[in-house]
């Protein structure tokens, strides 16, 4: 049948590509505390360790400091609360540019970095007391929203065809997808795409059916509030993405990981309304 084809994302022929999204059994959960909900970003095409602050830490040996005085409070493999602060402290004086995500990865010690040399303290990456009060010292209390924002990746400039009617607009480069009418964001949340071996098409699409609670045919998995675009492929919530963030990737579907605002999201959403998908 038509609608059993189109049911499940497109699947790896070779069985490749990590994680589930609309079609693969997910697997089973690895997550460190703390990256459910707001996990950083790296492409889901190519997930690097080195260069992210959304996977869980890994043994290390700790940063080199000069004296016992300069101990550090916080460094890289760190995951706290205070690590949630500092990235919103640092954030306010735009010397983090994305969401914090409570991990202390390589991202967060360039951040330091910088703003000890802003400030003409030691540039270790790590953060000692004397650079944790100077940090205190010239920034205010983060609020709720900041330490927690609805949304961890930063909107992409919209694609010009996002400009006009209703439209799920999907920034490959930023992995957001905007809701906008005419032109307005209305909401907007955080996406993942498919693998190198099954990518997410990208182009000028419309919604062609939805399924609020709907199983795929293919990998007999569930796909929450489908908006099914392109044969198979599909706007829909993902427990895996949720679970593991950037970690994992789909079969080519879109996923989203905050269910509640997807089920608002879905509710909007017409058959007939645009979606865009680009970088």
């Amino acid at each position: 049948m038509a609608v059993a084809l189109a049911a499940g994302c497109t699947p790896d022929a070779s069985g490749a590509g990590t994680g589930t999204g609309a079609g693969t059994a997910p697997a089973p959960s690895s997550a460190a505390p703390g990256t459910t909900a707001t996990p950083g970003s790296t492409p889901s095409s190519t997930p690097s360790a080195s260069s992210t602050d959304d996977k869980p830490p890994s043994p290390s040996a700790p940063p080199t400091t000069g004296t016992p005085a300069s101990k550090p409070l916080m460094g890289e493999g760190t995951e706290t609360e205070q690590v949630r602060e500092l990235q919103a402290r640092l954030r306010q004086l735009d010397f983090f540019d994305r969401a914090p995500t409570g991990f202390y990865g390589t991202m967060t010690a360039a951040s330091v970095r910088k703003f000890q040399a802003h400030r003409g303290l030691p540039e270790t990456g790590s953060v000692d007391e004397k650079t944790w009060q100077t940090l205190l010292s010239v920034t205010r209390k983060p609020t709720a929203d900041e330490l927690k924002p609805s949304t961890t990746n930063k909107l992409d400039t919209p694609d010009p065809r996002c400009m006009t009617g209703r439209v799920l607009c999907i920034s490959k480069e930023s992995r957001t997808l905007a809701w906008m009418i005419d032109g307005r964001v209305v909401s907007s949340m955080d996406v993942r795409f498919g693998s190198e071996n099954t990518p997410t098409r990208e182009g000028l699409f419309k919604v062609e059916w939805k399924a609020k609670d709907w199983t795929s045919t293919i990998y007999h998995t569930p796909m929450p509030y489908a908006m099914f675009f392109s044969r198979g492929q599909a706007v829909h919530y993902s427990a895996d993405f949720a679970a593991r963030g950037y970690a994992g990737a789909s079969h080519g579907c879109v996923n989203v990981r905050d269910r509640t605002k997807l089920s608002a999201l879905f509710d909007q959403v017409k058959v007939g309304d645009k979606v865009v998908v680009y970088w």
